[in-house]
């Protein structure tokens, strides 16, 4: 009951931050995860990432830092050299708003042990990862 109180609270705090950048015209900020992951282990790093990336993202979607995200799977196969199994293309309101996960983190999992243990896990069953922040463009503009 005390972190919803707290969720709310920090919620209406944030609101009149949030609505002013969005008036100042601070551009939307995103960053695509791409995950690839060893043969036979996705359910496993899945259920893992559940449980500390989903929710982090989550509560970040909650608290304002988040403006969305996607997740997504590939539906067919590809070549093993281009193989990914896992994209999260996350929307912030601005870059900023990309800066607050290991506060978050710290607040949703304060068994820093079992975190560290579960997480260092899931990267053993990560064979290449990529964070790239991408940009939207208008098709129809010049590029610079």
């Amino acid at each position: 009951m005390r972190s919803c109180l707290a969720a709310l609270i920090a919620l209406i705090l944030l609101w009149p931050l949030h609505a002013a950048m969005a008036q100042a015209g601070q551009a939307p900020y995103q960053v695509e995860w791409v995950y690839r992951i060893r043969y036979g282990y996705q359910d496993e790093w899945w259920k893992i990432f559940q449980k500390y990336q989903i929710a982090i993202l989550d509560r970040e979607k909650t608290l304002g830092y988040v403006s969305n995200y996607v997740v997504v799977r590939p539906g067919l196969h590809t070549s093993e050299d281009s193989r990914w199994d896992y994209r999260i293309v996350i929307t912030y309101p601005n870059q900023a708003g990309s800066t607050h996960e290991d506060e978050v983190e710290r607040a949703l999992f304060p068994d820093r042990a079992t975190l560290h243990k579960q997480e260092q896990r899931r990267w053993e069953l990560t064979l290449n990862h990529w964070d790239l922040p991408i940009h939207e463009i208008d098709p129809h503009k010049v590029s610079d």
